[in-house]
């Protein structure tokens, strides 16, 4: 195969990001878009036919657009609470060879549960499917070389590092969907730290031994600092429909985990949050060795602006992601798909598909970091470090999912 065409399953906020990655992937095209919804996926598909990157059909029925002989691959972005059936839809029609499939790439957390996330994994694994997980910070410009000046020099030299720390920090997602833990599965642990997980994993493993690191122990804390609060609760409620009274979801939390690699420990500490106010979103990374550092902050940019009190303008994010304010000095992100990863990791998991290799990230990792955040969740409700087991999640689904957190 010379070329791959891609189906888009969802077009909404994150679909929207990967067109744009797709602007510089060669050898694919984007070549329908389903969604139940058929003005959201008019709209992508017009989106993508301006960047060039394609003229989707669009599709209202799942099935028919995977018959589609046109479709080599889906890229599943539609909301937490879709993925599985979707994943039915998908394997079925693989199985049954109706399509053209050779692969399926799936937006991160691949399941709201630990249960989930493996069912996904067992009905990919039952097709001749390459299956890919979608964590684009793994493949940010930043994250990927930075890696490779720890391990490069720092490591070469002084032995490997011990300790990474990965952060992500914004005032709050853009859907309703999103803040019901109820649908979603979870709040911003489930959400957000499922990247800053991967991204300190993926800064701590050694690229010669890359399954070396074994997690031990974890220990979770998940608090609400701000959205359970009035006036924030009301504005909660107005904008999105949301009763944090009844069902609230975390906006902060912090996982730490205790790897092993050969017998030595090795640190991870993520933290992520809903409640940051400042000028959008903020990534930071850090990684500790013997005799060696590296830090990333992507606010910390070469290019702002200063927009004085005296211009005025209406919401937008055209300099950055979540972006919070229109006056004083802001940060601008030249290409956030690049920045952020997205068209990297896009690029990365065509050539395997048209190649008919295993990408770096599979479903199988997408399960590993599912696991370790049902293990965050459990370990925050019962007050202690667990020491790591995937029979101990089986069957768990955390209190905030079922709307019976309290904070």
């Amino acid at each position: 195969m010379n070329r791959l065409g891609v189906g888009f399953i969802g077009s909404g906020f994150i679909a929207r990001f990967a067109a744009q990655g797709f602007a510089t992937v060669r050898g694919a095209d984007v070549t329908a878009i389903y969604n139940p919804n058929p003005d959201g996926a008019r709209r992508l598909a017009a989106y993508c036919n301006g960047l060039g990157i394609g003229t989707p059909n669009t599709y209202m029925d799942l099935h028919q657009m995977l018959a589609d002989r046109a479709v080599n691959a889906v890229w599943i972005m539609n909301p937490n609470f879709a993925r599985l059936e979707t994943v039915k839809a998908v394997t079925e029609e693989a199985i049954q060879g109706k399509g053209n499939l050779v692969g399926v790439a799936c937006e991160k957390p691949l399941g709201r549960t630990a249960d989930e996330a493996e069912e996904m994994v067992k009905l990919v694994e039952k097709t001749n499917l390459f299956h890919g997980y979608l964590e684009n910070q793994v493949y940010s410009p930043s994250v990927v070389r930075g890696r490779d000046a720890v391990w490069r020099y720092g490591a070469k030299k002084a032995g490997r590092p011990y300790l990474a720390r990965a952060a992500e920090e914004h005032g709050g997602p853009h859907m309703p969907w999103f803040w019901d833990p109820r649908r979603s599965g979870g709040g911003v642990l489930l959400d957000m730290a499922c990247h800053s997980i991967e991204a300190a994993r993926f800064l701590l493993t050694d690229p010669v031994k890359p399954g070396s690191l074994k997690p031990v122990c974890v220990k979770g804390d998940i608090r609400s600092l701000k959205w359970t609060r009035e006036p924030a609760m009301s504005q909660l409620k107005t904008q999105y429909g949301v009763d944090y009274s009844k069902a609230p979801a975390e906006d902060y939390a912090s996982v730490d985990i205790t790897y092993d690699d050969d017998g030595r420990d090795v640190l991870s500490e993520a933290k992520v949050s809903w409640c940051y106010t400042g000028p959008g979103l903020r990534l930071s990374m850090e990684v500790l060795g013997p005799e060696y550092s590296v830090a990333m902050n992507s606010l910390q940019q070469e290019l702002s602006v200063f927009l004085s009190r005296n211009i005025k303008s209406g919401q937008s994010e055209d300099f950055v992601e979540k972006q919070a304010a229109e006056q004083g000095l802001m940060p601008i992100v030249p290409d956030e798909a690049a920045a952020y990863g997205y068209a990297a990791e896009h690029r990365h998991m065509v050539e395997s598909f048209i190649e008919e290799i295993e990408p770096s990230e599979t479903w199988r990792d997408g399960l590993l970091v599912t696991q370790l955040m049902m293990h965050a969740y459990k370990s925050a409700e019962e007050g202690k470090a667990l020491r790591f087991s995937p029979e101990a999640v089986r069957s768990f689904i955390p209190k905030v999912a079922k709307g019976t957190w309290r904070p």
